[in-house]
């Protein structure tokens, strides 16, 4: 009878034990906003979809590989110049196949903190109608391999004093999982924050029809252990669009509405 007991009562101290740690873990962030906020944006991780033998999605006379590497190299370059605090790290800079897995590698070996996939949209047609911009973010069915990646980068033990900040993690493996779910949410949260503000851009900026922006169980945004954020630029198979696609010009409106987007998503979260 005692044994019995003692083991239904597990249920409601964990959830209890669980009410504190999140309760813990909202006062420490409360304190923080409070006096000041001593997180820094410092490394951003651009990738450029497909390459080498991936020729990825074509139109009438261009590949998603180099329209996509060529928006990438843009993007670099506009943050270097920019947002010259921030890291930029490339998926690829040369037209070359990487491993979807191999892509997730370096940004978690990079300690990204924010992942930006370029590629162009596609539909079954040969000659297609539909148009404009989406913006992906990884699906709630690929949440084990987000958890995974999460666990895998261990940025938390990169922080200092990181076992008194979130109560003892790397000790108890039912604490770890509440702790890792918890930047789960997180990451998610951050990754639609930042799709929704390229969204804005393009639409508001640049006066773009876009899809808005969805969920989907991509893998090498799953695998991401960081924000992250698949940008579809355009249908590479609507006359219209492949256009636009490969125009200087073009390339150059996507750019700047990714590092509008990227200015105030690195401030809403550096509290300036």
């Amino acid at each position: 009878m005692p044994a019995t007991h003692l083991k239904n009562n597990k249920i409601p101290l964990l959830l209890c034990f669980s009410i504190c740690l999140l309760t813990n873990a909202y006062c420490f962030a409360q304190q923080n906003s409070s006096t000041s906020n001593h997180f820094r944006f410092k490394t951003v991780i651009i990738d450029a979809g497909h390459g080498g033998k991936d020729p990825g999605s074509h139109g009438a006379y261009s590949k998603e590989k180099n329209v996509s590497l060529s928006i990438a190299k843009r993007l670099r370059d506009a943050i270097n110049d920019e947002l010259g605090n921030v890291k930029v790290v490339m998926t690829r800079s040369t037209d070359v196949f990487v491993e979807l897995h191999k892509r997730a590698d370096i940004a978690n070996d990079n300690h990204g903190n924010l992942f930006i996939s370029i590629h162009c949209n596609s539909s079954p047609q040969h000659k297609g109608t539909s148009r404009g911009t989406l913006l992906l973010v990884y699906g709630f069915h690929r949440s084990q391999e987000q958890r995974e990646a999460l666990r895998e980068n261990a940025s938390i033990f990169i922080e200092k004093d990181y076992k008194e900040k979130y109560n003892g993690y790397g000790d108890d493996a039912a604490l770890n999982t509440i702790v890792l779910n918890a930047f789960q949410q997180k990451y998610r949260k951050q990754s639609i924050q930042f799709g929704d503000l390229v969204d804005y851009q393009f639409r508001k900026a640049n006066g773009r029809h876009s899809l808005g922006v969805k969920e989907q169980g991509v893998l090498v945004l799953a695998q991401s252990g960081m924000p992250a954020v698949l940008v579809e630029t355009g249908f590479i198979n609507n006359p219209a669009d492949e256009e636009y696609l490969n125009s200087a010009s073009g390339q150059n409106e996507i750019v700047r509405s990714i590092i509008n987007a990227l200015k105030q998503y690195k401030n809403n979260l550096e509290g300036n």
